[in-house]
């Protein structure tokens, strides 16, 4: 399926060059939020974190709506989190760098509320596993609304990696948050169609059949051009030089029938 892009092509070599800057980019702001959270999390050590985490369905709780990603509890933990968030922000970011941008305050947010309205309460959430989820149901359906090579490139190498967490967004095992990962997946969902016209789509490079056909095409419309030229209008068209004159109708007689001779 070919989608046109919405801005001027390059030329091989500076596209690979504009490829490699942006992954680049992507790559180093997620390894920028990755020590972001190591630091936040050696900081935990000699900090009462628990103030800062999302406590359900409590006005208090809120609070960690904006912090409790930043929070892990284990070193195990952060380690998981650290890879996914690397991996999956790294594609993001480069897939779709304008999109990314805007949709992280929507996947913060949503899995913050998502554990703070399904939560139990009395208990209390954190971790960045729900950005983790929201970022692979945004470049899944980005690849499925998108439909250009890119995106379902992406797409499938998020499942590829990923997929598990399709199903860790429903209750599976004691002490996750399967909340934090709905409301990141519904979030994803809602940016993928919010966002979804945000990047312009890539540049598609031709095969040499079709330049074959588009010069074919190019010729058999040029050459009907010249046709239509050339050739006559329509006979509706052409003045009419003389006209035939109606020559008068005879006189019909009317002869009597046998009967009415016979009286």
């Amino acid at each position: 399926m070919h989608l046109d892009t919405h801005e001027p092509q390059l030329d091989p070599a500076a596209q690979r060059r504009a490829d490699r800057a942006r992954l680049l980019r992507a790559l180093k702001a997620s390894l920028a939020f990755v020590l972001l959270l190591v630091v936040m999390f050696a900081a935990q050590q000699a900090l009462d974190w628990r103030a800062f985490a999302v406590l359900p369905q409590s006005a208090p709780g809120l609070v960690g709506v904006l912090t409790a990603p930043l929070l892990h509890g284990s070193p195990e933990h952060l380690g998981a989190n650290a890879v996914s968030l690397l991996l999956l922000g790294t594609l993001a970011g480069a897939v779709y760098p304008r999109a990314t941008v805007r949709a992280l305050p929507l996947l913060w947010l949503g899995s913050g509320l998502g554990a703070w309205l399904l939560g139990e309460a009395g208990s209390r959430h954190l971790g960045a596993s729900g950005l983790g989820h929201g970022l692979l149901f945004l470049v899944f359906v980005l690849g499925l609304l998108r439909r250009d090579r890119a995106s379902i490139a992406a797409a499938m190498i998020a499942l590829f990696l990923y997929g598990g967490m399709l199903l860790t967004v429903l209750p599976r095992e004691i002490g996750v948050s399967w909340q934090s990962h709905l409301g990141g997946a519904v979030a994803g969902v809602v940016a993928a169609f919010l966002f979804r016209h945000r990047d312009p789509r890539p540049p598609r490079r031709k095969y040499s059949w079709e330049i074959e056909e588009e010069l074919a095409e190019r010729e058999a419309r040029a050459a009907a051009e010249d046709r239509d030229q050339f050739e006559p209008g329509a006979p509706d068209d052409v003045p009419v030089l003389w006209q035939r004159q109606q020559e008068e109708r005879g006189v019909v007689l009317r002869f009597p029938r046998r009967d009415e001779d016979s009286r």
